[in-house]
């Protein structure tokens, strides 16, 4: 579905990635892991067509991205950012229609999808009429998620969408999220800074590191063969494991 192919990118003297090569393999979720600073959200942001590579190239459905008309990609791609991005004057129900209209669907038909995506995403439909702040921050991230789905897009970008929330509420919405990527299967890529939660999201895993992918697998492969220390170190700092 997406290939990154040695891919680098520069801002001013700082590098964000440097000569990153991966494969997201489509109907699968990966998740991109890793300190702050290393590269993760630009990567999200690469694909999403937000920024250009300075070297390399982006393709997705084997073609580079610079050939598509960038507006007419994105809506095939749903961009969750970690606060979510909803707009404050704006009520639930009108954050959800707001692409929608843009793009001229059918008043009937968003107003069954609004339905549809309020019961998958557990969102109650008594909420859907009131501002983001009078609603949870695990509510807003549901909301963030199904404005993003509201185009039924082939690949969602999640950019540390549960960041902010306490860890019940992450725990739950951890399992929601998981239920709906199998529910869909859609092509999913998560960045995260958390490795329980890569593992239980991903399909796999890559971990970066300064700019450059430091390994890609599961967390058994990540515990039992790390490529290096800096993997064992990361993992340990989670403290997610006994030996």
């Amino acid at each position: 579905m997406i290939k990154l192919d040695q891919i680098s990118k520069r801002y001013g003297n700082s590098i964000a990635l440097n000569n990153v090569s991966t494969v997201i393999e489509k109907e699968s979720t990966t998740v991109f892991i890793g300190p702050s600073g290393c590269g993760k959200s630009t990567t999200i942001k690469l694909i999403n067509g937000l920024v250009k590579p300075d070297n390399g190239t982006v393709l997705i459905y084997n073609k580079p991205i610079e050939s598509y008309n960038i507006y007419k990609l994105r809506r095939k791609i749903g961009y969750v950012i970690q606060d979510g991005g909803l707009f404050p004057h704006l009520t639930v129900k009108e954050n959800l229609s707001l692409m929608p209209k843009f793009v001229r669907m059918d008043h009937a038909e968003i107003e069954e999808k609004i339905v549809n995506l309020c019961n998958l995403t557990k969102f109650p439909k008594d909420a859907l009429f009131r501002y983001p702040v009078q609603i949870s921050g695990g509510q807003k991230q549901r909301v963030s998620l199904m404005r993003c789905l509201m185009l039924d897009p082939d690949i969602l970008l999640l950019d540390e969408p549960m960041g902010s929330l306490d860890p019940m509420i992450r725990f739950d919405l951890q399992g929601d999220l998981k239920d709906i990527f199998e529910e869909l299967g859609k092509t999913v890529v998560l960045v995260t800074h958390d490795i329980g939660e890569a593992s239980f999201l991903a399909d796999k895993i890559v971990l970066m590191k300064q700019g450059e992918i430091v390994q890609q697998g599961n967390l058994n492969e990540f515990i039992k063969s790390p490529i290096n220390s800096f993997v064992t170190q990361f993992i340990n700092a989670q403290r997610i494991y006994k030996n």
